[in-house]
């Protein structure tokens, strides 16, 4: 579920996007100027790409952050992969959204290593579950 401020912000957003759509039909209407007809497109174009952002934005900061957190917890301090985890974890906060996939792709490469990292160390035991 999203949080109630970023549904309202969106929504917000929303309407005002509807109310530019509902402009632009009267303006046709009312055989309006072309570049006035065209101005309200392209604004309201903006507003749903603002409100899209909003959105995308929220869902990938999700997904980042539960990505840290989960590798974090599998990192028990010396699995190789310390430095990555915690400049990712140090950057999150700041991340623009356009950063968020390449953060993604790159906690996962650090996660992916861990583990591993983790089945070499285990490989002299045997393949026998503990």
């Amino acid at each position: 579920m999203l949080q109630k401020d970023l549904t309202r912000d969106i929504k917000t957003r929303l309407n005002i996007v509807k109310g530019q759509l509902e402009g632009i039909v009267k303006m046709l209407d009312d055989d309006k100027d072309p570049d006035q007809i065209l101005n309200q497109f392209k604004a309201a174009g903006k507003g749903l790409q603002m409100a899209e952002e909003l959105l995308l934005d929220e869902t990938y900061r999700k997904s980042l952050a539960a990505k840290i957190s989960e590798t974090l917890q599998a990192c028990p301090g010396n699995c190789g992969q310390e430095d990555i985890i915690e400049i990712l974890r140090m950057q999150f906060p700041t991340l623009e959204q356009n950063q968020l996939t390449k953060k993604m792709k790159e906690i996962q490469v650090a996660y992916d290593q861990m583990q591993k990292n983790k089945q070499e160390m285990l490989k002299p035991f045997g393949d026998h579950p503990t």
